[in-house]
């Protein structure tokens, strides 16, 4: 009876790094709405951005043609229903 109790305990442990079904998909969800925000903005290239969330913070990364375009990126993604912060890494090339 202890030893199964021990391991559905360790079952239910989480880890801070990972993440349960139901926010894996939020977190993918978020991911797609900021792209298509982005590929819809005729300032910034959404093609080389690429966007990552974890837990409702977003990663922007890749490459834009202009400092205007790190800005409108992080605004864009700012605007999104779920997005609790952003990490701007986009690059100006």
């Amino acid at each position: 009876m202890l030893s199964a109790t021990l391991v559905a305990l360790g079952a239910c442990s989480t880890d801070p790094n990972t993440r349960k079904v139901g926010v894996a998909l939020s977190d993918t969800a978020i991911s797609t709405r900021v792209k298509t925000a982005l590929l819809g903005d005729p300032d910034v290239k959404g093609r080389n951005v690429n966007v990552e969330t974890f837990r409702g913070t977003v990663q922007l990364s890749g490459f834009v043609d202009n400092p205007e375009s790190v800005a409108r990126a992080a605004d864009i993604a700012r605007r999104v229903d779920g997005v609790r912060e952003v990490r701007n890494a986009l690059i100006v090339k």
